[in-house]
């Protein structure tokens, strides 16, 4: 690898703006598994919009990583083709869909959290970056309305609601750690001006966390317990593997079709 700051510095970017992609469409793919599915209609349909969101969103930023990287690769070829060490998505994206209120407290963690990080990321001296981030922020700012609505309606709902409402938060919380996991590629990116400085964020982010559970009359499960890491360095759960084994197997197994 060549170690000069001209090509560290590109190296990161493309490092940071896969991750910000995998992370989108992991979550993305996981939240297209309730397409049919969602508990009334009004809901199937709005979990179907936040998905095509989220895989939006990592479409233009992988095409974006094309761009960067030059090497005459296209957002294909980082959605489809790479295996399941090469994605840096967060454990919290790739885990199995569960039920209604597991996805729903998923959703408010990652886009509580991706509201506070996109705030600063839409203010990047890339501006063709800040721009893209800027467009997907309107939509970032409704996943986490409509998710918060859900989790309060659930938590102070009837008995079940609020059971499973807490089982969800409970199961999650050892995944949020990583949310505010930093290395390298973040300094570098935020030394650029193009990256977010997650630590600044990270009390108000638990802040809104919290207050929405207790308004939601569920217990705030504890920060200090033990929390996953290694999913930036390739590092995941078994579930990633056969959820990219599903999500990849067609466009694998024809991969000079053209499919305009």
């Amino acid at each position: 690898m060549n170690t000069t700051k001209e090509l560290s510095v590109k190296e990161s970017k493309i490092a940071y703006l896969l991750r910000l992609a995998d992370d989108r469409l992991i979550l993305g793919q996981r939240m297209s598994e309730w397409c049919g599915h969602g508990p009334v209609l009004e809901e199937d349909l709005a979990l179907a919009n936040m998905a095509l969101d989220l895989i939006g969103h990592a479409s233009s930023l992988y095409a974006y990583a094309a761009e960067v990287e030059d090497e005459g690769r296209d957002e294909d070829h980082f959605a489809y083709f790479r295996d399941d060490y090469e994605f840096t998505n967060l454990q919290l994206c790739e885990l199995p869909k569960g039920d209604f209120a597991f996805t729903i407290a998923r959703q408010f963690l990652f886009s509580s959290f991706s509201y506070f990080q996109y705030q600063q990321l839409k203010e990047a001296k890339d501006e063709q970056f800040a721009g893209m981030i800027d467009k997907h922020f309107k939509e970032v700012k409704y996943h986490l309305r409509h998710s918060r609505d859900w989790v309060l309606k659930l938590g102070d709902g009837t008995d079940e609601s609020k059971k499973r409402m807490q089982d969800a938060f409970d199961e999650l919380w050892m995944y949020s750690g990583e949310l505010f996991y930093i290395d390298g590629v973040d300094e570098m990116m935020l030394a650029e001006g193009n990256g977010a400085d997650l630590l600044s964020f990270k009390d108000e982010w638990k802040k809104l966390v919290e207050d929405t559970l207790k308004e939601a009359t569920l217990n705030v499960p504890d920060w200090d317990q033990f929390m996953m890491t290694g999913s930036r360095t390739g590092m995941h759960t078994e579930h990633l593997g056969h959820m990219l084994a599903q999500m990849q197997f067609l466009r694998r197994s024809h991969p000079d079709a053209d499919w305009k």
